[in-house]
């Protein structure tokens, strides 16, 4: 039994960390401004994006990908019941209707063939998920939307840094969307990032700070102007400095952050893998997975605890756990707008009803995930 509470997903930081938001708070310059414009640099070409733009959340970008594309009322979006809400909120922001379809029961992505059989005339966009870190079937998804024209918006949430078919996601030119929340592989605490076309970030800056035709930012420097013009009644959705600090920082541990994942990983699945009571998360052999969650599902009947009381028997242990995710398509306001019940997606609902998330972040010790999978053996 542990003496202390192993947190289910504390930030990763450090002293580096640390100095560069100190630098900030004395620089005298702490909101969007010339760190936000360099981790934008930076982030872009780590992942092989032809562009990016800061923001203050993934919910900001997804709302403003949908926005610039010219959606809403009278449009459909496709996207998953798996997922946080946000990805679903999104499209109710902007007036459209969100069409559900079912995952995969093995990766718990979208299902591409569910997508194709979901296309009407006011089909608009797919938003894929990429849960936990694993990549969607891009190629396939990407077949659909070009056969019938539609915006493919990725939401990236989990998925830095991830690969499919050896290339980087976010290196499309289409929107995707990463999430810095303070669990996320990457943190600035809050924020997120949109990268894509070029043409397409630029008309997402001019959204995401008020409409505003020109960087707002530099108003305020030596060589700004007072001056500026409203083309569009915009979002606050800028990123500030103090965020873009740490994400500096963040982006130059990412190769060690993802290794150090990978070996909890494999600590996990060499001790688990024997057991019969549970089934461990897959990566395809063309994909590389971010490994933001390690998704355990509890077999039915195999075991003498329920979901429930198996995360209460860990929490006994001093261990959290967590469950990715509640599926949208089970929530009172979408249930009562659209009329959704719990067969409308069996194979989400069903995995839904038996995941358990395992701690899984690189500050995590040898000691930790070996009292981890002490906790699991002795419930299971």
């Amino acid at each position: 039994m542990r003496k202390d509470f192993l947190p289910f997903s504390p930030p990763f930081l450090g002293e580096e960390e640390i100095a560069e938001v100190v630098d900030s708070l004395r620089s005298g310059w702490i909101t969007t401004g010339p760190k936000t414009k360099r981790f934008e640099q930076e982030f872009a070409a780590f992942v092989d994006a032809p562009g990016a733009l800061a923001l203050s959340s993934c919910t900001a970008a997804l709302h403003t990908a949908l926005v610039v594309a010219g959606i809403g009322p009278g449009d459909e979006v496709i996207t998953t019941p798996m997922t946080f809400t946000a990805t679903v909120a999104v499209i109710e922001h902007v007036g459209a209707r969100p069409v559900l379809v079912d995952i995969e029961p093995d990766t718990m992505n979208i299902d591409p063939k569910l997508v194709a059989a979901a296309v009407t005339d006011r089909t608009r966009a797919v938003i894929a998920v990429h849960y936990g870190g694993h990549p969607c079937d891009m190629d396939a998804l990407q077949a659909i939307c070009d056969q019938h024209d539609l915006l493919l918006v990725e939401d990236a949430a989990h998925a830095i840094p991830a690969r499919y078919k050896g290339r980087m996601i976010g290196s499309g030119s289409n929107p995707v969307a990463y999430s810095f929340y303070a669990t996320k592989n990457l943190t600035t605490a809050e924020g997120g990032m949109l990268t894509g076309d070029p043409a397409m970030i630029e008309k997402a800056a001019i959204y995401s700070l008020h409409g505003m035709n020109r960087d707002a930012w530099k108003r305020n420097d030596k060589t700004g102007s007072w001056r500026y013009d409203i083309v569009t009644p915009g979002a606050k959705y800028n990123m500030t400095d103090i965020q873009a600090s740490m994400g500096l920082q963040q982006l130059k541990k990412m190769d060690g952050i993802l290794a150090r994942r990978r070996e909890i990983v494999e600590m996990y699945r060499t001790a688990l893998a024997p057991l019969e009571q549970f089934d461990l998360p897959v990566e395809r052999e063309d994909c590389q997975s971010a490994w933001h969650l390690f998704p355990l599902r509890l077999r039915e009947g195999a075991l003498q605890v329920s979901r429930d009381e198996f995360i209460e028997a860990m929490r006994e242990r001093n261990i959290g756990t967590s469950v990715h995710f509640i599926p949208v398509h089970t929530f009172t306001y979408y249930r009562e707008k659209y009329g959704f019940v719990d067969e409308d997606y069996p194979i989400a609902f069903r995995e839904s009803e038996r995941l358990v998330s395992l701690p899984l972040h690189p500050g995590l010790s040898d000691q930790d995930v070996a009292d981890v999978i002490e906790g699991v053996k002795d419930i299971g």
